[in-house]
């Protein structure tokens, strides 16, 4: 399926797919339209792709829609260049044990360098940018932890460099920033009441979730119209 406004697509579109076109001028992204157009169909568990690293507009609307899926029972991941990005709502997710190390050796291993100036000794790498070894693998153990609402409360980090447990997180205080997975131990996040943003580094295996959320029908109708706040006297 493909759906959006198509304003900005400089793509054609497969031969037999079933396309969506909306108006350009509606009031959602086209991110949530395909959301919503999922969620009808009865997904309730998504990976977007190409969402993070451009408009920054774009990129905030798109953490949103990720609290929009945790807030309706579902969940989604966010993939980035080295981050995923995802969101729980009262409830938690697991990551298994991992070895961070192994893996960030792997993919660098496997990826072909594209760019190397002897001047600089940042390397492009798939079009991805690092500065050492030692930078690198801490990026591949990064997580941080943010409250999407305004408190979230019950907020538990296990297994992690920095644990919490109890704790109170709020959206204008920046306390979950820069902790890290620890090579070969499970860890978990949980909130009892609130939302909560995570990123986490793609190399690592991919966590669990669990939600005390009941998934909804509906994400609400496609903005199929053209927007009613559209300014009518310019």
């Amino acid at each position: 399926m493909v759906i959006g406004d198509f304003d900005s697509a400089n793509v054609q579109v497969p031969a037999g797919a079933e396309t969506i076109a909306l108006p350009p001028e509606h009031d959602d992204p086209d991110m949530l339209s395909a959301l919503k157009a999922g969620w009808t169909r009865g997904y309730r568990d998504f990976r977007i792709y190409g969402g993070l690293g451009g408009r920054i507009d774009h990129t905030i609307a798109n953490i949103q829609t990720l609290a929009l899926l945790a807030h309706n029972g579902g969940h989604g991941l966010l993939y980035g260049e080295r981050s995923v990005v995802t969101a729980i709502c009262n409830g938690s997710l697991h990551f298994p044990a991992n070895d961070l190390h192994t893996a960030g050796k792997a993919n660098k291993t496997n990826a072909k360098t594209v760019k190397t100036d002897p001047n600089d000794q940042n390397t492009i790498i798939h079009g991805l940018r690092t500065t050492s070894d030692a930078s690198a693998d801490a990026i591949n153990r990064m997580v941080s932890v943010f409250s999407h609402a305004d408190i979230s409360r019950g907020v538990t980090e296990t297994g992690l460099k920095y644990e919490l447990e109890n704790g109170t997180m709020r959206s204008d205080t920046v306390l979950g920033v820069s902790n890290e997975l620890l090579d070969g131990c499970p860890a978990s996040i949980s909130v009892a009441d609130g939302t909560l943003i995570i990123t986490f580094p793609f190399v690592a295996a991919l966590p669990t979730f669990k939600t005390d959320v009941k998934a909804t029908e509906t994400l609400g109708p496609l903005a199929s119209q053209v927007s009613a706040l559209l300014n009518k006297s310019r």
